[in-house]
């Protein structure tokens, strides 16, 4: 078990400062647009959310639907959506059993870090777009470099990783979570 507390708070304060004209802007996950992933976050918090309460229903057995843009009231909406991800999964019941998400069946401790994976990434893939400061715990990547390792293995699988960007070994571990997701960690002129 993770607390995805800090995780939802830093994905939250970076789509605060998006600013309307950036929406458009093009950014290193797949063919979206910021508005796009940010569209994509506000929808996945939910499903994770109703995954860790075992809450099956639309939520959980539908695949994310990936609109033109956020919802109208986004800044207001997406972060509170992002903190009750957070305290669904604080519940240690959340990460036992089988949970479901996009209609996928898997362990709850999978599906918990499923969702981690997705806020961290995500997160970063805002900041990339929109040239913002990111920087994720050391707990964190411990705990995610495992879990996109193992997928690594098998990528690229389609709607979730691209194959893995070869990178040095002695890069930030940052670095090589973003890398193994099938990213380029300087995705955009990025430098540290």
């Amino acid at each position: 078990m993770i607390d995805m507390t800090e995780a939802c708070g830093r994905t939250a304060d970076l789509l605060s400062q998006v600013r309307d004209g950036q929406l458009r802007a093009a950014t290193p996950c797949r063919d979206m647009d910021l508005g796009a992933l940010i569209a994509h976050i506000g929808g996945l918090a939910p499903a994770f959310g109703a995954a860790a309460r075992k809450d099956f229903g639309p939520l959980t057995d539908t695949p994310p639907q990936l609109g033109d843009g956020p919802e109208a009231d986004w800044r207001e909406v997406y972060p509170s959506r992002l903190s009750a991800l957070a305290a669904a999964w604080r519940d240690p019941a959340a990460w036992q059993g089988m949970s479901r998400a996009g209609g996928v069946d898997f362990p709850a401790e999978v599906g918990g870090m499923i969702a981690l994976c997705e806020v961290v990434v995500h997160g970063w893939d805002v900041a990339r777009s929109a040239g913002l400061a990111y920087d994720v715990g050391d707990r964190e990547l411990e705990a995610l470099l495992p879990h996109v390792s193992s997928y690594a293995e098998e990528a690229p699988i389609e709607g979730l990783f691209a194959a893995p960007v070869p990178v040095a070994e002695d890069v930030p571990a940052l670095d090589r979570v973003i890398a193994l997701t099938g990213r380029d960690p300087g995705w955009g002129g990025w430098v540290r």
